[in-house]
This record gives structure tokens, C-alpha cells and sequence, in this order.
């Protein structure tokens, strides 16, 4: 491992720990070159993912990309960056488990919402507003009147604004 200060390579580890869940080892290690501490995280390597966009477009899953886009999906909610890299981590190990390498984004963004309906409504709905397509107002409207309508049956909400979505490619 590379010290990011000086670039020397060796260095020694002052504590290993588990992290996220027990799904990656945390690491703080020390340069013996110049002594800047700082932290590594391992990860097990799988096999690659896919993800098939609407266009027919294939690219590889990005964790970074996710997490990054539901730290901006969580703004101003309750929802810290913890919740958000153990659900990243929840969906990220529900895909490993798939025998099929490939996922649509349609399938992808179903995963991602029933994982934040415990968390948050106001976060679902703004997920579903942004990455699942609506071809009018008017279905928008549809899924907020059904979720405000009885806020125990938010997934079949979900499911509504996910078929709508799938039925627009």
C-alpha cells in the first residue's frame, strides 16, 4: 500500500477492524517513511455486474454511483451517510446473489426503493420522481395521492411508479 502523502510503499498497520457490516475490513496503517497515518478499507472482489440501461446501453454497477446519488436523493431527510452505505451494502450483496450478471436500471431502481421505504416516504417519492420516468404530471400526482392515500402500502406505490417507468421504454 502507497502512503497518499509521500508514496513510500511500505508502511505497518496500527489496527484492523471490520466495517460495513462485516462485508469489508477497515484498516489504519503508517507510513515508516514519514509518518502520515491513514486508512484503507478491502473489499472481496466479485464478479462483475451489469447494468442494462433503457437505451440497450450496458455498463458495469458502480457502488460510488449509487451511494452518490442517494446521498443527493437524502438531502434534508433523516437518512444519514451510514443508513446510506449499508443500504448501498444490502443491495450491492442481493445482486452478488444472483446467478444472472446483469440487472435492468428498471430493476435496479426497484431494489433501491424497497430499500428506502422503511427509511423514508419523502425519499422514495423523490427517487421515484428522478430515476423512474413518468410521462406526465398527472401519473406523478397518481403515486402521491396512492401513497398519501394509505401510507402502510407504499410498496405497491412503488410497484406502480416502477411499471409505469418500464412501460415508458
Amino acid at each position: 500500500m502507497r502512503c497518499p502523502a509521500c508514496h513510500n510503499m511500505e508502511n505497518r498497520v496500527l489496527e484492523s477492524r471490520a466495517a460495513e457490516s462485516g462485508q469489508s475490513v477497515r484498516r489504519r496503517r503508517e507510513c515508516l517513511k514519514c509518518n502520515h497515518r491513514f486508512t484503507t478499507y478491502e473489499r472481496v472482489e466479485f464478479a462483475p455486474l451489469m447494468v442494462v440501461k433503457e437505451n440497450g446501453n450496458r455498463e458495469s454497477f458502480d457502488r460510488e454511483k449509487l451511494v452518490r446519488s442517494l446521498t443527493r436523493i437524502c438531502e434534508r431527510t433523516a437518512i444519514g451517510t451510514a443508513q446510506i452505505e449499508t443500504m448501498v451494502s444490502s443491495i450491492e450483496a442481493t445482486l452478488q446473489q444472483r446467478t444472472n450478471r446483469e440487472i435492468s436500471d428498471s430493476e435496479l431502481s426497484e431494489l433501491v426503493l424497497r430499500e428506502l421505504q422503511p427509511l423514508s416516504e419523502a425519499a422514495c417519492i423523490r427517487y421515484a420522481s428522478t430515476y423512474c420516468q413518468f410521462e406526465n404530471i398527472t401519473e406523478f400526482l397518481e403515486t402521491l395521492a396512492r401513497v398519501n392515500s394509505d401510507p402502510t402500502n407504499l410498496t405497491n406505490s412503488i410497484e406502480f411508479a416502477v411499471a409505469k417507468s418500464r412501460s415508458l421504454n
